[in-house]
Order: structure tokens, then C-alpha cells, then sequence
């Protein structure tokens, strides 16, 4: 549906909103960096757009008019959604430009390598994120050395360690209802709310499938989730976009929640916390070379993030395949 070319942009809209909180073109131009002059004339050039008259002016300041009032009472809703999309585009663009670095377990590999011996060749190392049953099937059929999983599934026939420990979130935006209630979600309700989540075969969903199970029984109905998503990024993308509660890594929304972009739901029935493994096939030691020595280092007692994070365990890890390469 095309909108009409009555309808102003978005930064005309802030415009009239800035008239409505500061009563006064002066302020606005001074708050912008523009002068009184280009409000005036934006706000005429809006006026003229709408066809409606939504400023009077006096000697004693702006204010709105009626027509004007209702109109900025409609911006703010038009610019809270554009907010929130923005929140989610940059969000967005992060994954893109930073999906690397998300996914495939960079602090574990930075510091890897920087603890090789002066001059030594660095090791190469090819890493492939997908979700925890995918990297099962590579490690089982031998077409990757080790994997790393997250999650209640304990692989049969597969050799593994655990090398830290995570906790998932229900999170919202501030202005969802669940933002505000006073009591917690409990496990029915939940189950009963289509959720944004990892897709069917990772560890987040599968860890709240399980933990859901565990207080209302094994099979227990699950609504249809709302978005399933590939990655963790584009879980927080969607969370910040306000399209429905999100099932999250605490880790990877820290952030979100320190600023208030999103907010915590208390859900005590549920036990969300999960383990990560690396995993092997064959002996039960690690494989030899590379993949060995990576699994050493990342278990050693004196690693940086097991002291910064004795509760949390290390940077959220997605699912993923290590090859070494030859």
C-alpha cells in the first residue's frame, strides 16, 4: 500500500515533536543545530504537505494547535516503530559485519594464538557455524575434528569435555506488558506465548524445550514459535525489535539490558542454564595437533575469562565445527 504524499518524513515528525516539548522554534533549532529560521520554514513546508495548520505562533512561543496535537500524538507511535527498527537494522548490520566474530569463538582462538611461541607459524584453523545437531554429524562423520555444542544433548558415541557454562533469558522490549507485571511468567504461560528462538536442533531450544518439560511433563504442548532464527544475532536483532519475547543468551544481550533496551522476564520454574561441551569422536582423548592443543588451552584454570566470569563461564558460544587446516 502506497502512502499518500500527504504523509511527512520522518524528520519533519521530529521536528513537530520537538515543538510540542519545548513550546518554542528556538529551542528546537538550538536543539537540532539548525537555525529558528529552517524549523520555521520546515514546520511551513509541513503545514503546507498535510494541508493542516499545526503550530500557532505568538509572541509568547509556539505551541500546537488541535490538529497538531493529534498528529504528534501519531508521530511518536510512527517514530517509537522506527526507533526500534533502527535498533534492530544496526543490530543487523553488526551480524553481518561481525558474524565472524559472534560465532566462532573468538576470545577462546584470539588468545590461542597469542600465546604461540614468538616466531612459530600460527596455526590455521577453519571454523563452521551451524547448530548443535549439525555439528554432531560432522563430528560423527569424521568430516570435522572437534565440535562445540551447547545444550542438554549428550551425544552417544561421542567423547567430549565441558569447557564452560551459560544461562538463557526471556527477554522484551520496555514497553511489552511482560516489561512491567509484577509476578513472573510462569512455565505454562510461556509455553504458551510463540516466542523468537533459535531453530529446531540448537542448543537454546533445545534447553528450553527441556527445561519447559521439566515442570509441565515430557510432551508437554509448545506453541508454534513466533520467528525460529538462525543465528544468535538475529535473535537480538528481532528482540529489539519489539516483534515478541526472545529466548536469549544472558551473554549476548549484557549489553541491552545494562542500557534498558531490553528487559529481564523472571521465569524461576525454569531452569535455563546449559553447558557448553567440545566434542570428539574415536579415542578418548582429543584428537592430536591443533585440536588438542586448542581444548588445553581453552580448559586451563588460569584462562582470562574464567576469572572475569567464575559464574557465567566464556563469551556465548554457537555451535561449531573445527577442521585444522592441512
Amino acid at each position: 500500500m502506497a502512502l499518500s504524499t500527504h504523509v511527512p518524513d520522518l524528520a519533519a515528525l521530529e521536528l513537530l515533536l520537538g515543538v510540542a516539548q519545548e513550546s518554542s522554534l528556538n529551542s528546537v533549532a538550538r536543539a537540532v543545530g539548525v537555525s529558528q529560521q529552517a524549523v520555521s520554514a520546515r514546520i511551513r513546508a509541513m503545514e503546507a504537505q498535510t494541508g493542516v495548520t499545526l503550530v500557532h505562533r505568538s509572541p509568547r512561543g509556539s505551541r500546537l494547535t488541535a490538529e497538531g496535537v493529534v498528529i504528534a500524538e501519531w508521530a511518536a507511535r510512527l517514530l517509537g516503530v522506527a526507533a526500534e527498527m533502527d535498533a534492530g537494522i544496526a543490530a543487523l548490520r553488526a551480524d553481518r559485519r561481525d558474524r565472524l566474530a559472534e560465532q566462532l569463538l573468538p576470545g577462546w582462538l584470539s588468545s590461542f594464538r597469542a600465546a604461540q611461541r614468538p616466531g612459530s607459524t600460527a596455526p590455521e584453523i577453519l571454523l563452521t557455524a551451524i547448530n548443535t545437531t549439525t555439528v554432531i554429524a560432522h563430528v560423527t562423520e569424521g568430516t570435522a575434528d572437534i565440535g562445540f555444542t551447547e545444550g542438554p544433548q549428550r551425544p552417544a558415541g561421542l567423547h567430549g569435555r565441558v569447557v564452560g557454562h551459560d544461562t538463557l533469558a526471556v527477554v522484551v522490549t520496555p514497553g511489552h506488558p511482560w516489561a512491567h507485571r509484577r509476578r513472573p511468567v510462569g512455565a505454562a504461560e510461556l509455553a504458551a506465548t510463540p516466542l523468537v528462538s533459535r531453530e529446531v536442533g540448537s542448543g537454546t531450544l533445545d534447553t528450553l524445550t527441556a527445561a519447559l518439560a521439566a515442570v509441565l511433563g515430557p510432551g508437554a504442548p509448545q506453541v508454534v514459535p513466533a520467528l525460529a532464527l538462525p543465528t544468535t544475532a538475529a535473535v537480538r536483532a528481532t528482540a529489539l525489535a519489539g516483534t515478541a519475547p526472545a529466548v536469549i543468551s544472558e551473554l549476548a544481550v549484557k549489553d541491552d539490558l545494562a542500557t534498558g533496551r531490553l528487559v529481564p522476564v523472571r521465569t524461576p520454574e525454569l531452569d535455563l542454564r546449559r553447558t557448553l561441551h567440545v566434542i570428539w569422536d574415536g579415542a578418548s582423548t582429543p584428537p592430536s595437533g591443533v585440536a588438542r592443543d586448542l581444548i588445553a588451552h581453552i580448559t586451563r584454570r588460569d584462562q582470562p575469562w574464567r576469572t572475569r566470569r567464575p559464574a557465567s563461564g566464556p563469551e556465548p558460544a554457537t555451535p561449531a565445527v573445527l577442521r585444522s587446516a592441512s
